[in-house]
């Protein structure tokens, strides 16, 4: 193994489990009126996370689950990077790096690997599995220093890929994870044969010719983007503006964690949401991953005043969306990335595909890259 990777594991004190057990025992649940949750997370839904994670909720259990995978830690670029790494056993194999969003983590690939493992063994498949936490989040820990956007996390993954030996690899990604298996893509081209997202974010322009011709359905999935901007994306206005407000509240709330973690889980099942959950609590990562918002938000707001223009990426791309998640225009993305092979939209998965339909993801990902 490169003298740059530690073997490691999840070992929580049970110090910190008794201490979040009490905390959620004690909680002041807030008033509202009504319980439709119009005005945001209800009270409800607090509620039943929090009784779950009391009465149902097994972090050993999940700690076992990720145990079971050999674990690396390196330094990199100044910051500590964990991964989980499972290996084929085929020298020939292909990496792919899996890359988790916000308010997910590593937690949301976990069956695709167990899929890929047991129903669809690595041996055959020909793959092997890195799966990192972001700087700033779950087992990474915090970061320790400003900057760390998109594009510097790429810059991290074509290292962290490099180290485990790989001169070919594929980047994968969901959420913030997308974006970041696209930026991957433009860091490291030479090595990275393909990438593979949930989402494809790319937006209208500003040129109105842009939209002249706009299909019924491209229509809708635009109105769709406005409507949660406008409706939903007070997280994003507030995490790019002035993370380290909100991170006060979250690093000394658990049952504020939920609170605003399920905002952006919809109906994802309880166990899913309190286990993501309790990765950024006893990780102390609540307030750290909000800074990469603001990251992004710094970086972009440099690009604009700069004037530059990036050019379409070159790598092979493919989209796996789900109906009811971030509907991606094609005519949009065809303008900023310029190979996109494969474009599949489901019924079924949400935002969360690769937990909620991880035989659909991971097929979806062995068929694009054995094409390419």
């Amino acid at each position: 193994m490169n003298a740059q990777l530690t073997p490691t594991r999840i070992d929580v004190p049970q110090a910190e489990l008794d201490d979040v057990r009490e905390r959620l025992a004690r909680i002041r649940f807030t008033d509202q009126i009504g319980d439709d949750g119009e005005d945001g997370t209800s009270v409800g839904r607090v509620r039943e996370l929090v009784r779950h994670w009391l009465e149902e909720f097994d972090w050993r259990a999940l700690e076992a689950r990720i145990n079971a995978y050999p674990q690396v830690e390196t330094v990199i670029d100044g910051q500590r990077v964990h991964a989980i790494h499972v290996r084929s056993g085929r020298p020939d194999a292909v990496g792919l790096v899996l890359t988790h969003g916000w308010p997910g983590s590593v937690v949301e690939y976990l069956e695709v690997v167990e899929y890929l493992e047991v129903v669809e063994p690595l041996t055959a498949a020909g793959y092997d599995v890195v799966l990192p936490s972001i700087p700033g989040f779950g087992f990474s820990g915090p970061t320790t220093d400003r900057g760390w956007d998109d594009e510097r996390v790429a810059r991290a993954w074509a290292e962290l890929m490099r180290r485990l030996g790989y001169e070919r690899y594929g980047a994968v990604g969901n959420d913030a994870g997308a974006t970041i298996s696209v930026a991957v893509g433009r860091v490291d081209p030479e090595h990275v044969v393909g990438v593979h997202v949930a989402q494809l974010f790319s937006f209208p322009s500003g040129d109105p010719a842009e939209l002249v011709d706009l299909t019924e359905e491209e229509q809708a999935a635009l109105a769709h983007l406005g409507w949660f901007w406008e409706n939903m994306g007070a997280f994003n206005q507030l995490q790019s503006q002035q993370p380290q407000t909100l991170a006060h509240a979250l690093a000394d709330s658990p049952s504020g964690v939920l609170g605003w973690h399920a905002q952006l889980m919809g109906d994802a099942d309880p166990g899913f949401v309190v286990a993501n959950a309790a990765v950024y609590w006893f990780t102390g990562t609540q307030g750290s991953a909000l800074r990469l918002y603001r990251e992004n938000a710094l970086a972009a707001r440099r690009a604009q005043e700069s004037g530059e223009r990036r050019e379409p990426t070159t790598v092979p791309t493919a989209l796996a969306a789900a109906q009811g998640d971030f509907a991606s225009i094609r005519r949009f993305a065809e303008r900023d990335h310029s190979d996109i092979r494969h474009w599949n939209v489901y019924e079924r998965g949400g935002h969360f595909a690769a937990h909620a339909e991880p035989e659909q993801t991971a097929a979806d990902i062995t068929a694009f890259f054995a094409a390419l």
